[in-house]
């Protein structure tokens, strides 16, 4: 039950973002103001639900934001090889986790790939 992922359908939605952890989700959600999907990993993923995920992920702008550390780097791989056009997103290593980093340096970062953040973060 650990590495798995749950996909909420939501045809609607164009952009998903791709996590580790709840905590990660939940400061994701404080800065955003763009509607945008955001699915959890929960730190690791299997081969079965990676198929299952890019199947749902077909024709969605996928980005992928998790943790500068070697967990992290090790899911980014994966997200590389599995999900080539999905857009990568990087913490600032001196925070190495998107759920300590500053919410104004998320919020930069989101804003960097044109997802629209409340402008109280900037």
């Amino acid at each position: 039950m650990k590495n798995r992922v749950i996909i909420l359908i939501n045809e609607e939605i164009e952009r998903v973002l791709i996590v580790e952890g709840k905590s990660d989700k939940k400061k994701v959600e404080a800065v955003l103001k763009d509607q945008i999907e955001i699915i959890c990993t929960n730190g690791t993923i299997s081969i079965s639900r990676l198929d299952e995920l890019i199947e749902y992920l077909f024709n969605k702008d996928v980005y992928i934001l998790v943790d500068s550390d070697d967990s992290g780097d090790k899911l980014r791989k994966q997200f590389k090889r599995e999900l080539p056009e999905a857009e990568h997103l990087y913490v600032d290593r001196n925070y190495r986790e998107v759920a300590t980093a500053p919410e104004q340096h998320i919020a930069t970062v989101l804003l960097g790939a044109d997802i629209d953040v409340h402008a109280d973060f900037l």
